[in-house]
């Protein structure tokens, strides 16, 4: 069977028992053949080709596929013991808890460990309704937290909710990056406050200086929960370890996920202060999970931290992102009617196209020269720019002539593109 042939006989099982509707899409991108293997930055499918992952698993593979120290410390936990008992005491979910607390903002103690961002979020949203005796939860508009049913009534996208409602009550939004909208919603009956640093699904928003400082205040003044939501942002992606840390705040409690497996095992995590904690003291089986905290994804998290921080991933985020975004609006000034802005911090980086359909275009030349690109979720005009960190400027390099040469093709049939809209 050749390459060709097995990739249509995994595309057809997909079809025929996984997702029909997920097939078409990938194999209309570009996208229909199988991978198989990945290290560092890139991907190796079926056929061999290699791909260059600027999507990078939207903020999974933060210290690349396949880390040599990450896998060897799964490999070693699993000649131990692969899940735990849940009522013997877990060596490995007390050291991570630790290693954790020596690097979260402020006075940031405790950390419930799950097995993804939704359901992190799930935990924070019950964590802060305890803590507060309250039930109303303020979000943002265009913001994204997940699709299980706690997560998805934070979600700003109306088009996931609209077919599961009723979702959970007492949820409202307000503006993402203005204060003024929050100092009207936010009361001594709202429980939390949930933001993103930057709003990643939405387009990569970057909200201005002071924002995070002044949602603080406000939750401050009313007694309420600020959870902030660095699932995607976390562990460096911005170029500091938490995107938060840009402006010296400390959240009640924040969610992580994606960056913490180390690209590896599963994981996601709540973390909070003591004073939210103290509802835990109450019943400490009020919340659980039970395959959250195993020792295979913690000592995965464990060595993802290490990696963080012994190759300084944080300064990589700035010193490649920055040469990214240059790259990226000096294209842009070159095709100003296919790429509108460029925006981001570190390796969290928005390609805002000026119209819609253009995605359709750029993205999947972007994938024959073998660098692989994705629409941002509640924003399908943006591209999201989101490498490794461990990414080289090499790699930079040949990203950026594939984008010129993905918009200089777009540019060129712009007209036939968009003539029966004109």
């Amino acid at each position: 069977m050749d390459s060709g042939q097995y990739s249509e006989m995994v595309r057809a099982k997909i079809a025929k028992f996984h997702n029909p509707g997920l097939a078409r899409l990938l194999k209309v991108t570009g996208l229909g053949n199988v991978e198989v293997s990945a290290a560092g930055c890139v991907i190796t499918d079926n056929g061999g080709k290699e791909y260059l992952d600027f999507a990078g698993g939207y903020g999974v593979f933060n210290v690349g596929h396949s880390h040599p120290v990450v896998v060897e410390a799964v490999k070693k936990q699993m000649d131990r013991m692969s899940l735990g008992s849940k009522l013997l005491l877990n060596e490995p979910l007390a050291d991570l808890a630790e290693m954790l607390a020596g690097v979260l903002p402020g006075d940031m103690q405790y950390s419930f460990f799950c097995n993804s961002g939704a359901e992190a979020v799930e935990g924070a949203i019950k964590l802060a309704r305890m803590a507060t005796g309250r039930t109303e939860v303020i979000a943002t508009d265009n913001a994204f937290h997940g699709k299980t049913m706690g997560a998805l009534s934070a979600t700003g996208r109306e088009q996931f909710k609209a077919p599961f409602r009723p979702l959970v009550d007492d949820f409202k939004h307000v503006a993402f990056g203005d204060t003024d909208p929050l100092a009207v919603a936010i009361s001594k009956e709202t429980a939390a406050v949930i933001i993103e640093p930057i709003q990643g699904e939405g387009g990569i928003i970057m909200p201005p200086v002071g924002y995070l400082s002044r949602v603080r205040e406000l939750c401050d003044e009313h007694g309420a929960v600020m959870i902030v939501d660095e699932i995607q942002t976390g562990l460096g992606r911005t170029g500091r370890m938490f995107a938060v840390d840009h402006e010296e705040v400390t959240p009640d409690i924040i969610t992580l996920a994606k960056g913490l497996s180390g690209g590896v095992m599963p994981i996601g995590a709540f973390c909070g202060r003591p004073w939210v904690w103290e509802s835990f003291a109450k019943d400490p089986l009020i919340i659980t999970s039970t395959f959250g905290g195993n020792p295979l994804a913690c000592s995965a998290a464990m060595a993802a931290l290490q990696v963080t921080k012994d190759e300084d991933l944080s300064a990589k985020a700035v010193e490649m992102g920055a040469l990214l975004i240059e790259g990226i609006d000096a294209i842009r000034s070159e095709y100003p009617r296919i790429i509108k802005a460029v925006r981001g911090q570190g390796l969290m980086i928005g390609v805002e196209l000026t119209k819609e359909g253009l995605g359709g275009v750029v993205i999947p030349e972007m994938i024959k020269a073998g660098v692989l690109a994705a629409y941002t979720l509640n924003q399908p005009k943006v591209i999201r720019v989101e490498p490794p960190l461990v990414v080289t400027r090499e790699q930079v390099d040949t990203a950026l002539q594939a984008l010129r040469a993905a918009v200089t093709y777009a540019d060129d049939k712009y007209e036939l593109l968009f003539a029966e809209r004109q």
